[in-house]
């Protein structure tokens, strides 16, 4: 079967996800040829915003010929193989497990740079892939795609700094095939100045007082079962606090007896004049974050998670509240994605045009 050469770069997004990474690429120029992930209501919400070239299936049983034949290119005709694989084992804030199975999974992803041969990939992880814990790992995956003719650049970058409301810190790796000529350089920082979580949601109306869906704001509703104590906890917690402001007599117990508890921003809330913090899996609750509303006496909505992660209003998540969460949280930024796909289209026009000059 002759394939038809693709009228937009074609890039292939493993542990897709809702697909925040994905929207970011296909925003810079890129034409999403498939995706992959393995949580099937992640898949639902990926299909009902970017389409149907997604599969749900582990990474470890799909080869590289299989998501070639489902984007339409042949070997050595992909852009861009990209994709975050799961971090908790490298998280430095849950004290990553060394043993956690999941730290293979970026050994999965050198293996489909092995099979695909892309002109660029990009990884995005947590920080601690860069830290002693994580080096094993990336030290493998470096050596292995050096042997293959890559070069790989690595930063840790501040989303906050490409225009995303929120202080997110992420390791990014970039790898380049040596064949073509070294010409990726990391974006500058974009502003001047942080975007902050007034820019963000201010606008937003409050969502309905008894837990309703707003009747026009997607995905946009209060938290179901905080408690009138959770209520009074967080009446006492000012902008940009946490639980230390809270009353000895309404603190858990765990905290009373141990101030020197390291999750001091649990309890929190937000300040609207400053970038939100890293938002996590668990944002949809304030006990376990500084994830409380600026003013309202309340947790964040999904709706406001994903304007501070830069999703449109448009963009639609499915599931429950605790999926939607995940499903944002786990997110890069689109915003973010599409600064790093456009600086993979540059380096890739620049070694186009040396090409033709040579």
């Amino acid at each position: 079967m002759t394939l038809r050469k693709p009228l937009k770069p074609v890039a292939i997004d493993i542990f897709a996800g809702a697909g925040g990474l994905s929207l970011g690429l296909q925003r810079a120029g890129f034409q999403l040829g498939a995706a992959l992930d393995n949580d099937p209501v992640a898949v639902r919400t990926y299909e009902n915003n970017l389409g149907h070239h997604i599969r749900c299936a582990g990474i470890e049983g799909v080869s590289g010929d299989e998501l070639l034949r489902a984007a339409g290119v042949e070997t050595g005709g992909l852009e861009l193989l990209a994709g975050g694989p799961p971090c908790q084992g490298f998280s430095v804030q849950r004290r990553g497990d060394r043993s956690d199975p999941r730290n293979g999974l970026v050994l999965e992803f050198v293996r489909l740079v092995e099979e695909t041969r892309p002109r660029f990939f990009l990884m995005e992880n947590v920080g601690g892939l860069l830290s002693r814990h994580g080096r094993p790992f990336l030290d493998e995956f470096e050596n292995r795609a050096k042997s293959l003719g890559y070069e790989i650049h690595t930063k840790l970058l501040n989303a906050a700094d490409y225009g995303v409301p929120q202080q997110r810190m992420r390791a990014f790796l970039v790898g380049e095939s040596v064949a073509d000529g070294l010409t990726f350089q990391f974006p500058e920082a974009q502003v001047t100045k942080w975007r902050t979580v007034r820019d963000a949601i201010a606008d937003l109306p409050s969502p309905p007082a008894d837990g309703r869906p707003h009747m026009e704001v997607q995905n946009h509703f209060r938290e179901a079962r905080l408690s009138p104590l959770n209520i009074e906890r967080i009446k006492h917690v000012r902008q940009g606090g946490g639980r230390e402001q809270i009353p000895e007599r309404l603190q858990l117990d765990c905290h009373r007896k141990g101030n020197g508890h390291r999750h001091m921003d649990v309890y929190g809330r937000l300040a609207w004049n400053e970038p939100s913090v890293t938002l996590t899996a668990r944002f949809d609750s304030f006990t376990r974050g500084r994830f409380g509303h600026p003013v309202e006496h309340r947790s964040l909505t999904i709706r406001e998670g994903a304007r501070i992660q830069t999703f449109p209003d448009n963009f639609v998540f499915s599931g429950n509240r605790g999926e939607q969460a995940r499903q944002v949280g786990n997110a890069v930024p689109p915003l973010l994605a599409e600064v790093l796909g456009r600086a993979i289209l540059t380096a890739s026009a620049t070694q186009l045009t040396k090409a033709r000059a040579a």
